[in-house]
């Protein structure tokens, strides 16, 4: 097989491309647990998913349903073979295998698992921002249907800015003073019924932003009625020592707005606080760098988080519905990062990798030295010991030439792939990392092996991204896998979004010696 490209119009050149073998750490793999043979059977298979982790896919139903996956997933124009026994797997099966991203998925554990009987106040909940606008923050549209697509990702917090109609006599939801086209507030608050709970049965805390008078404000309190009826939430008292659990609240939808200005005179304090993230952000900062300045007292905000709730949110100037870097909140603790769910961008894909975390439910129970006071409150910028050590291997890439027509990179030949590998975490710990750039080949195989020391591997992800190098202009972007949140993936050859096999290690930091 191979593909051509016109060259000076009349010249053409051909480039042979074929599949990437199995490399060679697949085939010693392999060897291993098929016991040397040419083929694997159940046992083998099983001695595999035992090694790597996969304590929940090891009784005999499970491994031979696994088999026929596997021998299902052939190459196209391979014959299907008759099953006549028990399936074995070649080491193509096996290698194809690695890389299926359905079969072999970074995270193998979907389920919740953090322990979710502590206050809100103990968790990092999926938070939008202005949730109901099409894209920019100026003239788009405001509807619901960005709303829904956010609550089946598992958004688990919702923001509704409420104005008056023209009439003065309905409420619309917009973002005020500006071009967009408004929606109606029952429209929303139908559609988050609906929704609210098919990613996710933890609760959903819906934002209003009220700029409604006395009459209108009555209105919507009768809407909420109406709608949610028994899943609102009323808490037992009007003074609560602390906030209610995600487990308690299951199926349950809370109301979180402004009191009026009267209660806020009587009550100096309260247990909300909102900030603007980009208030600290410093100029030229880039995507690799640390993303800003940080805010300079932790200690009173990282306090405060322990048993409040901190909401930050982008600025008004980022009208494109840009998005800042969400480990500026995530290190002070600040529960409530609101993000603009719309577009794309990499603290977008940041955000939604750290939420396939604990099952995707939308919370992630924050690390214990974010709970702490003693001896000393965290503080990202004092230097920490390594932890841990990530080791990750990239091997291969494959899957655009499915998607993209062969003149898509390079108008005269195949594309020249590179990898970019790093993490995003404390400032400590963000880097960015990048392979050779294989030329000619839409399926490169780099097999480069990279190590990452993290002093706080708790917050720490895992980002891969692929680039096509070109020598005359900007480099091509050719696409990113979703960020892997370290404690999460399983560890072992896993697939990556179809894009890379990687292999990772999770290697403890190796003590000093004695002196």
């Amino acid at each position: 097989m191979g593909t051509t490209y016109k060259c000076c119009l009349i010249f053409k050149r051909r480039f042979h491309s074929r599949d990437a073998p199995p490399p060679d750490d697949v085939r010693a793999l392999f060897s291993l647990h098929s016991g040397g043979g040419p083929q694997m059977g159940a046992d083998g298979l099983r001695r595999y998913l035992h090694a790597t982790g996969h304590e929940d896919a090891l009784d005999d139903a499970e491994v031979d349903r696994l088999l026929d996956q596997i021998r299902l997933q052939q190459q196209p124009g391979r014959a299907r073979l008759p099953r006549l026994a028990r399936p074995l797997l070649t080491l193509d099966d096996f290698h194809r295998y690695l890389f299926s991203h359905d079969l072999n998925p970074p995270i193998r554990h979907p389920q919740v698992h953090h322990d979710m009987t502590r206050p809100l106040s103990h968790y990092f909940i999926y938070t939008g921002h202005n949730s109901y606008l099409t894209g920019n923050q100026l003239s788009s549209d405001c509807s619901d249907v960005p709303i829904i697509k956010a609550l089946q990702r598992g958004v688990r917090v919702i923001e509704l800015d409420m104005w008056p109609n023209s009439a003065k006599d309905d409420i619309n939801i917009l973002h005020g003073r500006t071009l967009t086209t408004p929606v109606s507030l029952i429209k929303c608050l139908r559609s988050i019924k609906e929704y609210a709970f098919v990613a996710s049965s933890y609760p959903v805390i819906i934002t209003l932003e009220d700029h409604l008078p006395a009459d209108l404000q009555e209105k919507v309190a009768k809407m909420v009625l109406e709608v949610f009826g028994d899943i609102l939430y009323y808490p037992d008292t009007d003074h609560l020592k602390e906030f209610p659990s995600p487990e308690t609240l299951r199926g349950r939808v809370l109301l979180s707005t402004k009191p009026p200005k009267e209660y806020l005179e009587a009550n100096a304090v309260g247990t909300m606080k909102e900030g603007d993230a980009d208030i600290h952000l410093g100029k030229g900062a880039g995507d690799d760098a640390a993303w800003g300045k940080e805010v300079p007292d932790f200690h009173t905000e990282i306090q405060f988080t322990q048993r409040n709730i901190l909401r930050i949110y982008p600025k008004g100037t980022r009208v494109t519905s840009s998005n800042y870097n969400p480990f500026l909140g995530w290190v002070h603790g600040a529960q409530m990062v609101a993000f603009n769910m719309q577009g794309y961008g990499r603290a977008l894909w940041l955000m939604h990798g750290f939420y396939k975390a604990n099952g995707g439910c939308g919370y992630v129970k924050k690390p214990d030295f974010l709970m702490r006071t003693e001896p000393l409150v965290f503080d990202p910028r004092e230097p920490q010991p390594v932890k841990k050590t990530l080791k990750v291997k990239v091997y291969m890439g494959d899957g655009w030439r499915m998607d993209f027509k062969q003149t898509h990179f390079d108008q005269y030949s195949p594309p020249d792939f590179y990898a970019r590998v790093g993490i995003a975490g404390v400032p400590a710990d963000s880097v960015m990392k990048k392979t050779k750039a294989i030329e000619d080949n839409w399926v490169p195989v780099w097999e480069e092996e990279f190590s990452f020391p993290l002093t706080v591997p708790e917050i720490a992800l895992l980002r891969v991204e692929v680039h096509e190098y070109d020598m005359s202009e900007k480099d091509d972007f050719g696409g990113q896998t979703q960020s892997y949140w370290f404690p999460q993936p399983s560890f072992g050859y896993s697939a990556l979004d179809l894009l890379l096999v990687v292999v990772a290690a999770d290697l403890p930091q190796d003590p000093e010696p004695p002196k």
